[in-house]
């Protein structure tokens, strides 16, 4: 519990060091003006940003005096009922509450001649804006843009890719070359066989007397032949 409590404590003065560290002080109307009847304190004011943690610097004449008052006091510039007063030519306030806080002159007159200071505390730090997360970054490899290669002259798709050069190409009817060139004329080769003797007189040659003979002992045998079916069949009836 001791060291729970040492720490807490130790964080919270690290916390009020680096407010102080950061704290602005603002010199009240500055730095063409002052806490005086001339200066336009109400644009003064709604030019700055106060945060908690800053200081009002009020910096004035023996004249004058700073008064914190409540919201209706300082509307109807009443310094009997102040907050707070203030003297010496010199004052230094924190802004260690958020909020609005109101002043005024105590000097007769004054706050009605626009000796009044309306400021609204933010409870923002002075601390830098965390910076912007940065893109993430896409680590994984990329995929290789692919090459195209030419498709292989068997498959379809070179086929179909191939250009029709049937429809270009003439026809042998249409190639005016081959439409007009005379068709070559057979040429006669001599045959290697020796001729059959032909008879100077024209005639063909005579049968030699052995076919005669063969031919004399067909035509008897078929006469017999023909003879004897004959003589079966008169037999028979």
């Amino acid at each position: 519990m001791a060291v729970l409590t040492r720490t807490l404590m130790s964080f919270a003065i690290m916390t009020v060091l680096v407010e102080l560290a950061t704290a602005a002080t603002y010199t009240v109307g500055g730095p063409n003006g002052g806490w005086d009847a001339t200066t336009d304190l109400q644009t003064w004011a709604s030019s700055q940003t106060f945060l908690l943690g800053d200081n009002l610097n009020f910096q004035y004449s023996p004249s004058h005096n700073v008064l914190e008052v409540s919201k209706a006091d300082y509307d109807s510039c009443q310094g009997s009922n102040s907050i707070q007063a203030y003297s010496g030519g010199s004052t230094t306030i924190p802004l260690s509450s958020a909020g609005k806080r109101y002043f005024i002159c105590g000097t007769n007159g004054h706050c009605s001649q626009g000796m009044k200071l309306e400021v609204d505390t933010s409870l923002a730090t002075n601390s830098a804006p965390p910076p912007t997360a940065s893109p993430a970054v896409n680590l994984a490899p990329q995929e290789s843009p692919s090459t195209t290669l030419p498709p292989s002259s068997d498959s379809p798709l070179a086929s179909s890719l191939a250009p029709d050069t049937s429809a270009a190409s003439p026809s042998p009817a249409q190639s005016p070359e081959l439409a007009f060139s005379p068709t070559p004329t057979a040429i006669d080769i001599p045959s290697t066989e020796s001729p059959t003797s032909i008879s100077r007189t024209g005639s063909s040659p005579e049968p030699s007397a052995a076919s005669s003979l063969n031919n004399i002992r067909g035509l008897t045998l078929g006469f017999g032949i023909m003879m004897m079916l004959h003589v079966s069949r008169l037999l028979s009836f």
